[in-house]
């Protein structure tokens, strides 16, 4: 327990006053950090990466990433009143760190309903986790968006809520309110959609203590009742540019401790891994990262001669009869041939089965058509087997130029809708090679929502499942020799 009894209203110096309430505020976030580390062991080293830091810019609590800065006013009277609320609310800024949330907003226009985003995602998971220090009652008002919004989204994150809200089924701001007041615990206002004041020389220490109001104003004692966090009005808070790059380094360290969490999750065993509710699936799904095809289909690469003008080689021939007729007068002429490294023999398969929606299966079909229309990826002629297959193979287009990608992907014919097994594409592929049907096959990628039986036989070429990284998919059965993809 944090000692109030020199906490004396009757100080008259303003400079001591202030002293004092950042050590209280210090001592009371230090004793909810040492209850967490107790009770959350795996978060052990997420814990220890936030200092702490008095900011009365803000009249409740935030993070920029690096610090949790505080009023110490709110944070006094929370650990007075409610303590459980003060620890959930340090674990909630914990997870915008491990989700990199300040990181990512700047990116979305309206920083309002991103904010509500992040907060409902950030909850969501805190109200599935079963730990005494951070546990609250869900109200009927929560439970019944959550269950709304799993419906809809399957898996909740930042990118589908905001699309969610702001397409799909907008939020009048009566709404949004009251979405405020049930899900915020924390000042957004330190995160990186901050802009720089350019010149830092211009500011001293007078224009610094301007922008923070005075001691007797903004903060009360712990007694005091200053605003809530949904009531809180959003100030415009300046960044030094030295704070902005250590704030910006950190951002690689977060990244860091997302992965390491995931990974001290997936091996404390199923029953603790119980405990933590969703976070591993949400944590799993948040450190995916994007494959760039042009840089998967270098697997499949081979090198070999194509015609047209290198700039980079010339006719040796032809510049030794210059110097020989010539003197020093070498001919140069560029080779008409040139070696490159360029897929010639690929299979994509489309899982057409009735799991995949039909808009699923239109992304599968765009993806693909990137693919083909990327024409420096392929020599000028090539054989390229687009299969489609649901428990069966349904439809074998075979494409032989750069004409034909265009002209297949401008309008592809969707055949299946039944169930799903992936065995049959590869059985139909290695029928293909046993009647020589290919030179020199090196891979095959098979777009898919994964719920589906898989060979388990390796195959000779290499093979990768591309899953949709934004629906619902299933990945855990996937083969070992087989890469996972995600678009």
């Amino acid at each position: 327990m944090v000692p109030f009894s020199w906490y004396d209203g009757s100080m008259s110096d303003g400079n001591v006053m202030r002293q004092q309430l950042e050590k209280a505020g210090k001592e009371v976030l230090k004793a909810a950090r040492n209850e967490l580390y107790i009770d959350m062991r795996f978060m052990g080293s997420a814990l220890g990466s936030l200092g702490h830091e008095m900011d009365l810019t803000t009249t409740t609590i935030g993070t920029d990433a690096v610090d949790i800065r505080f009023n110490p006013s709110y944070v006094l009277r929370t650990f007075t009143e409610e303590p459980g609320k003060l620890n959930r609310t340090y674990v909630h800024m914990l997870l915008h760190c491990i989700f990199m949330h300040m990181y990512t907003s700047s990116k979305y226009k309206d920083e309002r309903l991103f904010d509500i985003c992040a907060d409902i995602v950030v909850e969501s998971i805190l109200d599935g986790m079963d730990y005494q220090c951070i546990y609250r009652v869900s109200s009927d008002y929560r439970d019944r968006w959550y269950a709304l919004l799993e419906k809809e989204l399957k898996v909740l994150t930042v990118e589908k809520l905001y699309k969610y809200f702001g397409e799909d089924s907008p939020l009048d701001i009566f709404e949004l309110e009251k979405l405020e007041r049930e899900f915020k615990l924390d000042d957004h206002g330190f995160w990186m959609r901050l802009q720089d004041v350019p010149d830092d020389t211009k500011r001293d220490n007078k224009d610094d203590e301007k922008e923070k109001p005075p001691i007797d104003e903004d903060m009360d004692t712990p007694q005091g009742k200053p605003d809530e966090p949904q009531n809180e009005k959003k100030r415009e808070k300046y960044i030094n540019p030295r704070r902005l790059q250590k704030i910006k380094n950190r951002e690689k360290d977060w990244d860091k401790e997302a992965k390491r969490i995931q990974t001290e999750i997936e091996t404390i065993g199923k029953n603790a891994g119980d405990r933590l509710g969703k976070l591993e699936w949400i944590l799993k799904f948040q450190n995916i990262k994007r494959r760039d095809y042009k840089e998967f289909l270098r697997r499949f690469m081979i090198l070999r001669e194509e015609g047209g003008i290198d700039p980079d080689s010339f006719d040796y021939g032809m510049y030794s009869f210059g110097l020989e007729h010539y003197g020093d007068m070498p001919l140069i002429e560029e080779n008409e041939f040139r070696e490159v490294k360029k897929v010639q023999e690929l299979v994509i398969v489309i899982d057409t089965s009735a799991s995949c929606k039909d808009d699923l299966v239109q992304r599968f079909l765009d993806e693909t058509a990137v693919i083909l229309l990327g024409k420096e990826n392929f020599f000028q002629k090539i054989k390229i087997h687009l299969i489609q297959c649901d428990d069966q193979v349904q439809r074998d287009d075979l494409i032989r130029s750069v004409d034909d990608m265009k002209r297949y992907s401008k309008g592809i014919h969707v055949e299946g809708g039944y169930g799903t097994d992936f065995r049959p594409a590869f059985n139909y592929v290695e029928e293909l090679r046993n009647r020589h049907k290919f030179e020199n096959l090196k891979g095959l990628i098979y777009f898919t929502d994964g719920y589906g039986t898989y060979p388990e036989k390796p195959t000779s070429y290499d093979t990768a499942f591309v899953f949709p990284q934004d629906e619902d998919y299933e990945d855990e059965n996937v083969p070992d020799w087989a890469l996972k993809l995600y678009i």
